[in-house]
């Protein structure tokens, strides 16, 4: 297994997942399924153990990076005692339906939800005039957040973070929230996979369920490092910069997944 892509992709993923409180998935799902490839694992089960592997390195990149925006009184922890219970729920919803149904229509919704949310982010006000839901409207969402993200390999901040943005949250608060409920989603989906991946026997080497142990350890050997200095990166960044940097990444993620269907892979 190349030990050097890994930690180049674990580096990427830690900055990406302190600058935009995402889990890094998104970088890193890509990089295993090339990686995966190379090493010649059942096309079948490649995405499972890609997706599996990032959602476990997820749940220690998240620490590292919640951590770094704790130190800064960044998260809000009253908020994030009412998503979690919704994001562990979604989140193991996800890793079960992961394990049964395809996967192509959610992605279509998926990307164009991206690509709105992209949009607003990028040219809408800074402020909103909005107002979070109630504590069971907020679980609610957080439950779908939950499920979307274990079915895609994700951290949630793809989808967390816009939706408090958009309920007048300020982009930095809700950077450094959305890392925060990132672990939870992060440790619960893993259970899942571990526990949907017991039984499969098409697995490579050195596997725990759908999560691969050398790759796992490749990647937070550098992303655990790295995080701390993309938190300290957006939190010297003004609020319209940031904004539109999460608008550029979440136009890219679509962007991958718009290929990823046209393609097929």
């Amino acid at each position: 297994m190349d030990l050097t892509t890994l930690l180049i992709a674990g580096a990427a993923a830690g900055i990406a997942a302190g600058l935009l409180g995402i889990g890094g998935g998104v970088i890193i799902v890509p990089v295993l399924s090339l990686v995966f490839a190379a090493e010649r694992v059942d096309p079948d089960i490649l995405i499972k153990v890609a997706v599996g592997t990032s959602l476990a390195t997820i749940s220690v990149t998240a620490v590292s990076s919640l951590w770094a925006h704790h130190r800064r009184g960044a998260v809000s922890w009253d908020l994030v005692k009412v998503m979690t219970p919704g994001i562990v729920a979604g989140s193991a919803i996800g890793a079960i339906l992961a394990d049964v149904i395809p996967g192509y229509w959610l992605t279509v919704a998926f990307v164009i939800f991206l690509l709105a949310v992209s949009a607003q982010m990028a040219w809408g006000p800074i402020a909103s005039g909005r107002d979070l839901p109630g504590p069971w409207g907020v679980r609610f969402v957080a439950t779908g957040v939950g499920t979307v993200s274990a079915l895609m390999g994700v951290g949630g901040g793809a989808l967390n973070v816009p939706f408090l943005s958009w309920c007048g949250v300020p982009v930095k608060r809700a950077i450094a929230t959305a890392a925060a409920v990132g672990f939870p989603l992060a440790v619960a989906s893993t259970i899942g996979f571990i526990v949907t991946g017991l039984d499969e026997t098409r697995l490579p080497s050195h596997c725990l369920g759908y999560v691969n142990l050398p790759a796992f350890g490749g990647i937070v050997a550098a992303s655990f490092l790295f995080a701390p200095l993309g938190a300290r990166i957006a939190h010297a960044l003004p609020e319209r910069i940031l904004k539109r940097t999460f608008a550029v990444f979440l136009s890219v993620l679509a962007l991958r997944m718009i290929r990823d269907l046209l393609t097929g892979t």
